[in-house]
């Protein structure tokens, strides 16, 4: 874990790294000088759900595990982020309380973009800025995407579930109740 990171590996990775793909050299110089380096433990917690949201990431090295609050039970794990993963963007674009818990699995080094100096580059009108939140908007589109096909999925599981119940319990009955001619 305690590998030092040059600054030709953090461009190389953000230049891959679908988030920042867009950006041209000069605009990737710009993000990196606010951005912070964060090594965790494994379990180590990132954010939990309901904190403010101060910042945003992506994941370097390592993986992260993705909780949400269950309203009855425990919390549940609902993604695994692996490297090049972006999470905590939402807080970045409306705002908004943390909406799950994100711990460590493993070392982990994740770059941190502060929500305070990113909103800088905006108020300074800063192209890479603008990139970055197109760019986030592209991921929280697919995000959701995923989530309404998997919503549709289980409704149509329930319906399927719920009409060969109640399909067998009426045939059921009509076998029980039938009169013979």
């Amino acid at each position: 874990m305690d590998h030092p990171v040059t600054l030709e590996q953090v461009i190389s990775f953000l230049l891959e790294t679908p988030l920042f793909e867009d950006l041209t050299p000069n605009e990737l110089a710009e993000v990196v000088q606010i951005m912070l380096f964060q090594r965790l433990r494994d379990g180590q917690l990132v954010f939990q759900e309901g904190d403010e949201g101060d910042a945003w990431f992506v994941i370097f090295r390592g993986e992260c595990v993705v909780t949400k609050n269950a309203p009855v039970g425990p919390a549940r794990t609902i993604a695994m982020l692996q490297s090049r993963s972006c999470f905590g963007e939402m807080a970045i674009l409306d705002g908004s309380s943390r909406s799950a818990t994100i711990r460590a699995r493993g070392d982990v080094t994740v770059f941190k973009f502060p929500r305070g100096s990113f909103q800088e580059l905006l108020g300074r009108g800063s192209l890479a800025a603008y990139k970055l939140i197109y760019a986030m908007a592209r991921v929280l589109c697919g995000r959701q995407r995923t989530i309404t096909q998997q919503l549709t999925s289980v409704i149509e599981d329930e319906v399927t579930t719920v009409q060969t119940s109640l399909r067998d319990q009426l045939q059921s009955l009509v076998e029980e109740y039938k009169v013979s001619e």
